[in-house]
């Protein structure tokens, strides 16, 4: 008999051909971390991809189907010019980079981040969604952001040798520690566009963060400043790490609103769009 967690997980990817609609027709927002009322977002011309949200018109395009699902009316010329953006980079352990990635930084941490840069354009980001929480009266810090291959290395044979120690073979723990902290190359860190974000209230980099101000203000608005949470707890078999509330991964305010409102992790989303783009009719 198939558990409950394989049934959950077939039924989630069976969703994310219905979200295809999502793309460019809107649809549910992300399920526990986005508001509750979202507006649609329209079908979006080549030209306008390197928009800011705020710019997208607010009228949905939606192209009827049958059951009531709707046709992504996604063009795969748009498909590919979204895989072709560098923000939008899939980094993992099946898609690692290389050491001598080219990444141009700018310091955006806190006095006590351990990393205190990222990628230019995403340090301006967060710049930018620092002092608009500000405003709202939330203090969100970085903790964390680009590290090196070499220092993620170093970080990943830190992890591996504490399951060591703890009297895992060298295999099993290298397993674990994969789980928790990702190989050389394979860490969104590396690309200078992930951020481990804090807050005063709640300094520790834990799920303890999802209780804060800080992550509920983030949930409601770090789209609009190009940044999702890249590890959501109903995708970690997917995204093959375990929930992390503090870790927020930048991608452009248009890939983030079509990201959210599709409802699929970054994977599931690269994989659907690679369909498009070759010329595959998705639909729900």
């Amino acid at each position: 008999m198939r558990s409950s967690h394989h049934r959950n997980h077939h039924a989630r990817r069976l969703l994310c051909l219905t979200a295809l609609a999502c793309f460019v027709a809107g649809g549910a927002a992300y399920a526990c971390t986005r508001k509750a009322a979202v507006p649609q977002l329209p079908e979006l011309p080549a030209e306008s991809l390197a928009q800011p949200a705020s710019a997208l018109p607010e009228t949905p395009v939606q192209q009827p189907a049958e059951n009531g699902v709707q046709q992504s009316t996604l063009t795969a010329a748009q498909a590919q010019a979204i895989l072709d953006d560098p923000r939008m980079i899939l980094v993992n352990r099946t898609h690692p980079i290389t050491e001598d990635y080219p990444v141009e930084t700018k310091e955006c941490g806190s006095a006590t981040a351990i990393n205190k840069t990222l990628q230019t354009e995403a340090a301006d980001a967060f710049l930018s969604m620092q002092a608009a929480a500000a405003k709202d009266g939330v203090d969100v810090r970085m903790q964390s952001g680009y590290r090196s291959v070499s220092y993620q290395k170093k970080l990943y044979d830190n992890k591996t040798q504490y399951y060591r120690d703890k009297g895992l073979s060298e295999a099993a723990a290298r397993e674990k520690a994969a789980a928790i902290v990702n190989p050389p190359g394979c860490s969104e860190h590396n690309c200078g566009l992930a951020a481990d974000l804090n807050s005063p209230e709640h300094t520790t980099l834990d799920t303890g963060f999802a209780d804060t101000a800080a992550f509920r203000w983030l949930c409601e608005n770090a789209e609009q400043y190009g940044f999702i949470l890249r590890y959501p707890k109903e995708a970690e078999s997917v995204t093959g790490i375990t929930y992390e509330p503090w870790h927020w991964r930048y991608v452009g305010p248009e890939n983030a609103a079509l990201l959210n409102r599709s409802g699929l992790c970054l994977e599931d989303a690269i994989a659907v769009l690679q369909r498009i783009a070759a010329g595959e009719t998705v639909t729900g």
